[in-house]
């Protein structure tokens, strides 16, 4: 109903950047704990390091923006007259 692509893109990315954020939140405390508890049967080791979830909740949050864009973008694009002449 008039909105432009950035607009449908924005809003739909907003709740879904804070459901990913939430995850990245509770998840990582729990990997932490879990992979120390499993490192340290190991003769050698390595320390988990705060970058590397920081790493891995970054890609996550790329790739779900990348996807939720490329899906926003296209729905964006079609004619909605086609899609009422389908239905």
């Amino acid at each position: 109903m008039g909105a432009s692509i950035a607009n449908i893109v924005a809003l739909l990315s907003k709740d879904l950047l804070l459901l990913v954020g939430i995850s990245i939140l509770l998840g990582s405390p729990i990997a932490w704990y879990f992979a120390q508890q499993w490192l340290k049967d190991f003769a050698f080791h390595i320390a988990i390091e705060w970058w590397m979830f920081a790493a891995a909740g970054g890609l996550a949050i790329a790739f779900a923006l990348l996807t939720l864009s490329y899906q926003a973008i296209r729905a964006a694009i079609v004619n909605p007259v086609d899609s009422l002449r389908n239905e």
